[in-house]
């Protein structure tokens, strides 16, 4: 199923205002997984984590994916069946993306969630310059990324996100449950402590469907005109905004 729809009737936090209560809750989840870490294993861990997660917020947790794989939809779709998944529709999407969200859909039967902007690239580029990503990807990542995240997440008690430390430097200390200051939730990080060989054989193992970029030498997604294919050997998310010091879309920052 997809929902283009970020309002959810009779979801979300009660009020304006964060509640305390999350927030102490959701530190001291931190803590305890934390504690953790070096005594299960990696995957182990992870199950524990989204099964706290979906018996503490049940309809009020929403597990987002950009798609490039579906490793953490597998996972939150198993600890709560049907469970929300966030999409952000840039507008800027490979083909290939939109085709695996709608299978991710089709496999897993989880709800998408689309987050849009308020512009459409059309209207985007009439009011500030064609192709704002080539002059400021800052802009246009606020505009298309960061503002419909804060949309849709406002109607939730706690989102899942797929950020892993070992992705790049200012991902390295990434807790794996914490209070999102920014957006006023619980912000559940379920494989922040896996690497890339864990992650490759759960795919393996579990047939996990992956964007066909990924094989075609992209090992990190984004909108298509921002996202280039790595020189061999170099870091995977230099083909993201190259030419550019940005290094993030501000999603998680």
């Amino acid at each position: 199923m997809t929902s283009t729809d970020t309002q959810r009737s009779g979801a979300g936090p009660s009020g304006a205002e964060p509640r305390e209560d999350l927030r102490t809750a959701a530190l001291a989840a931190g803590e305890r997984f934390a504690a953790l870490e070096g005594e299960l294993g990696h995957e182990e861990l992870t199950r524990e984590i989204l099964a706290w997660a979906a018996e503490t917020y049940g309809a009020d947790l929403i597990v987002a994916s950009n798609m490039q794989d579906a490793v953490l939809v597998e996972l939150g779709a198993a600890a709560r069946p049907g469970v929300d998944v966030l999409f952000l529709e840039t507008g800027y999407h490979f083909a290939e993306t939109l085709g695996t969200r709608d299978a991710v859909a089709q496999v897993y039967g989880v709800r998408i969630v689309q987050a849009e902007p308020e512009l459409t690239v059309a209207e985007q580029d009439a009011q500030y310059g064609k192709d704002l990503f080539a002059t400021d990807p800052g802009a246009c990542c606020g505009m298309r990324k960061v503002e419909p995240l804060k949309k849709t997440l406002a109607n939730y008690d706690a989102w899942v996100t797929g950020v892993r430390r070992v992705e790049a430097p200012t991902r390295a200390t990434t807790p794996l449950v914490t209070w999102d200051e920014r957006h006023g939730l619980v912000k559940i990080n379920p494989i922040a402590h896996w690497s890339d060989e864990q992650m490759d054989a759960y795919i393996r193992e579990h047939a996990v469907l992956v964007n066909p970029l990924v094989d075609a030498g992209y090992p990190s997604i984004g909108c298509a005109p921002c996202t280039a294919k790595p020189a061999p050997g170099a870091d995977p998310r230099s083909g993201r905004w190259a030419g550019f010091s940005k290094t993030e879309c501000g999603l998680h920052g």
